[in-house]
């Protein structure tokens, strides 16, 4: 089953860096033929085997011999690996099944959220529909229930932040994705009792992940603006992973007070 997991990652990986990199540019990604990055010529079948094709042809196009972004290789390399660690973590369970449509979303925003700063719309769509199902299994009807009302207490939780920026610096201060992904992360995190309070830990979190970046960033690059998607759900892979390390601190917080 691990070697299965294996390769469902890194096939599912070529597949997120198509939609990550293609859909931002409206491409049709269901339909549309792989191609060559550089030359635009329609690629056969053993040159589209997830991390082997890139090895055998030693990174670069068979037929305009123009290197290939090590950002296939390497996204395909780590999604396999994630997703192996998800069955090693959780073996065969719910939980395993709501992992993997977490990793697969925070893979597809790393890849959009980084390379265009954007959140696509349908992903987060699809990833909600499935995890609400994974959560009804999981937790039934009043608790797939109240992991909705976190997700959206979340989402206008966002939302009012984002307003509240919007004033202090007269610009955009919060991408509409960013506000979106916060109902998912509602999702994922909203257990009875402690779904709320685990959420507004990953926003305060999602920020200390993002500091260095956007110091970094500003420093190096003077931008003012950053892609905070994917420190938002990297955030809540860590909490989901601790849950319970993250729920002790938060009980041991509230019994201090």
């Amino acid at each position: 089953m691990g070697i299965l997991l294996f390769i469902l990652g890194a096939i599912m990986g070529s597949f997120y860096l198509v939609i990550g990199t293609r859909m931002p540019l409206k491409d049709n990604v269901i339909t549309g033929r792989s191609r060559c990055d550089n030359c635009g010529i329609t690629l056969k079948w053993y040159e589209l085997i997830p991390i082997l094709s890139y090895l055998f042809l030693g990174g670069k196009c068979h037929h305009c011999h123009n290197k290939i972004s090590i950002s296939h290789f390497l996204v395909e390399i780590i999604s396999a690996f994630l997703f192996l660690f998800g069955y090693i973590y959780f073996g065969i369970s719910i939980n395993l099944g709501i992992y993997l449509v977490s990793i697969s979303l925070c893979i597809l925003i790393f890849i959009s959220d980084f390379k265009y700063m954007i959140i696509l719309d349908s992903p987060l769509i699809i990833g909600s529909i499935l995890l609400i199902i994974l959560k009804y299994f999981e937790l039934g009807i009043n608790g797939v229930l109240y992991s909705i009302f976190c997700g959206i207490s979340l989402f206008i939780t966002m939302f009012i932040i984002g307003k509240i920026g919007n004033i202090l610096f007269k610009k955009e201060s919060l991408g509409g994705g960013d506000i979106k992904l916060c109902f998912l992360i509602g999702l994922v995190l909203g257990m009875p009792k402690i779904g709320f309070r685990m959420g507004l830990i990953c926003l305060i979190f999602s920020a200390f992940l993002a500091l260095p970046y956007a110091l970094t960033s500003t420093y190096l690059n003077k931008k003012n603006e950053l892609p905070y998607g994917p420190f938002l759900i990297s955030a809540m892979m860590i909490i989901f992973l601790f849950y319970d390390k993250f729920s002790n601190l938060l009980v041991f917080f509230t019994l201090g007070n």
